[in-house]
């Protein structure tokens, strides 16, 4: 799926999720397009923007599940350098990072005991005939 695709995301969203699913669009984080939409509508555009934000909800189709899990990937292994943009502050990353590794060496460890047991040697033993 392309990571650059337009959807609401009524998940993290507060109203039809138009300003999450723009923050997923543009990499930013939710609280700055927020903060943009209501500057704009205070600064003169208040029609406008309910009207656009109106029309986007109504135009814009619901995020599918995997690509929220696959924006939700993304956010957490990425590195935020600015507070703006997506992702994790450097110890956040780093300690998923560590879950990760741990899991996969869980998982290693597992079929280590598994390739180094006589269970495996019989089911071998037993393909072979």
């Amino acid at each position: 799926m392309n990571s650059r695709e337009l959807y609401r995301d009524p998940v993290n969203g507060k109203l039809g999720g138009v300003c999450a699913g723009l923050a997923n669009y543009f990499g930013l984080e939710v609280w700055v397009v927020r903060i943009l939409v209501i500057s704009a509508g205070l600064l003169g555009g208040g029609f406008l923007i309910v009207l656009a934000y109106v029309a986007l909800m109504l135009m814009l189709e619901k995020q599918p599940y995997q690509y929220q899990q696959t924006v939700k990937s993304q956010r957490e292994h990425t590195l935020k350098s600015k507070p703006w943009e997506q992702g994790q502050a450097a110890d956040a990353l780093l300690n998923t990072l560590n879950e990760d590794l741990n899991k996969v060496e869980k998982r290693v460890r597992n079929m280590e005991a598994y390739v180094t047991s006589e269970a495996f040697n019989v089911n071998r033993e037993f393909k072979k005939l």
